[in-house]
């Protein structure tokens, strides 16, 4: 890994900082509404959900990290960490602004179990690009099959633990089942 360039640093911590600054203009709660931010809100199914630093879903970011690394990789393997990491940041954030809209939320809330979620705070959202950025750095330090073997390990943790993960909130999004809509809500 080279030196990085002062440049691509700044373009990934500037893509943070504009991100938080959307989700702001855009009506987002800076923090929590009950007032105090939390490390670790382990409560899936409540209004603290996507609140705070960390949650039950802070391993799917890790995991977009593992994967944004191996695509850009993949595609952009000359650019170097940092011009990747910066494409990975833009993507991540690109993906926050997105999934705080009203048409997602509300997508969210009727196809899946998470009615009573109502977007992240600003907060959780550039905790959730920086896990995305820990699972980018750890992907770049770590052989692929530790790689690939620590996202199983965290899509089956999470799954286990909140009959959710980063699997079934994609395909809950992108084509809901009323299966496995039941299935989350325990039945």
């Amino acid at each position: 890994m080279t030196s990085p360039p002062g440049w691509w640093p700044a373009a990934a911590a500037g893509t943070i900082v504009l991100a938080a600054a959307i989700l702001l203009w855009m009506g987002r709660e800076p923090i929590c509404k009950c007032g105090y931010v939390s490390l670790w809100h382990g409560t899936v199914n409540d209004s603290g959900n996507s609140q705070h630093l960390t949650d039950w879903y802070t391993p799917s970011h890790v995991i977009h990290g593992f994967l944004f690394y191996g695509l850009t990789w993949l595609a952009l393997r000359r650019a170097g960490f940092w011009p990747r990491l910066a494409l990975a940041t833009l993507l991540e954030a690109a993906w926050e602004i997105a999934e705080n809209t009203p048409a997602v939320i509300e997508h969210y809330r009727t196809a899946t179990i998470s009615l009573d979620y109502y977007g992240d705070s600003v907060l959780n959202s550039v905790s959730d690009i920086l896990a995305m950025w820990l699972g980018f750095w750890l992907a770049s330090r770590l052989p692929v099959w530790l790689s690939v073997a620590i996202v199983g390990v965290l899509e089956l943790f999470v799954g286990w633990m909140i009959r959710d993960n980063l699997t079934l909130n994609v395909l809950m999004l992108l084509w809901p089942l009323d299966s496995v809509k039941a299935w989350q809500g325990g039945g």
